[in-house]
């Protein structure tokens, strides 16, 4: 029988955390890679009989593969703290784990935005890849971070529900750390800022959105979130300008 865990990244995320790990109890490990979380998330996460190991945050891409390092299972399916497992995807993450089929999973993901089942816009369905073999994954990257393998792709039944926002401090504390770290992102490519493109790119940004992905379908709520595309795309040219101008001093 292989063995399979679920690891989850948090930090401050005791209102998560409990329902997060209970959707991943089929599993036969749940390891939870914290940050550093001045709230209750660790003992929480404990009290559900989660193993957790506390590593300070560097990136992404380093605390996934720090949870790594914290197990011996077979297979690792990967979690956020603001998803739930259904079902059925429980069901076929086992199955696809007990099969061993050397090949790794993409899961549909529907995003509740306030509240909302999102079908179109930005925030529409999207298919993240999540369930490795363990000794088949490394993850590179600061900022939407990507997983390096040599194996096939292939597809989980079901789907992770996925409650990134359901309070406007918290989109907006979110807004401010991914804007910085694709500022930064963008500054080591050797990417740089001007006038023009902080507008431009902000303008075809919420075309995208709004338009060609059906964001407009979503009512009052799809136009906010276009609307605030257009300032997030223009927030991280922003912020990649003034690193710009304090490497020119």
């Amino acid at each position: 029988m292989k063995k399979l865990a679920v690891i989850i990244l948090t930090y401050n995320e005791e209102r998560n955390i409990e329902e997060c790990i209970r959707s991943a109890s089929f599993a036969d490990e749940v390891v939870v890679v914290d940050s550093g979380s001045t709230d209750n998330t660790v003992a929480m996460a404990e009290g559900q009989g989660a193993k957790v190991h506390i590593h300070p945050f560097e990136n992404f891409a380093v605390q996934r593969n720090v949870g790594l390092e914290q197990t011996d299972a077979d297979w690792i399916f990967y979690l956020d703290a603001d998803e739930r497992i259904s079902q059925e995807a429980a069901k076929d993450i086992r199955r696809a784990a007990e099969e061993n089929r050397q090949a790794f999973y993409d899961i549909k993901r529907v995003n509740i935005v306030f509240g909302q089942r999102m079908k179109y816009g930005g925030h529409g369905p999207d298919y993240p890849q999540r369930l490795y073999p363990r000794g088949h994954v490394k993850w590179e990257g600061v900022v939407h971070e990507g997983a390096i393998t040599d194996l096939p792709l292939e597809h989980l039944k079901g789907e992770l529900e996925h409650y990134p926002y359901d309070e406007w401090d918290k989109y907006f504390t979110k807004f401010n750390q991914y804007t910085t770290l694709m500022a930064e992102k963008m500054y080591t490519a050797g990417k740089r800022a001007n006038m023009c493109n902080m507008f431009s790119h902000a303008f075809f940004g919420f075309i995208r959105f709004y338009f060609f992905k059906k964001g407009i379908c979503e009512g009052k709520l799809g136009l906010i979130l276009a609307v605030n595309h257009y300032f997030y795309t223009m927030t991280k040219y922003v912020k990649l300008y003034y690193l710009q101008k304090k490497e020119g001093k």
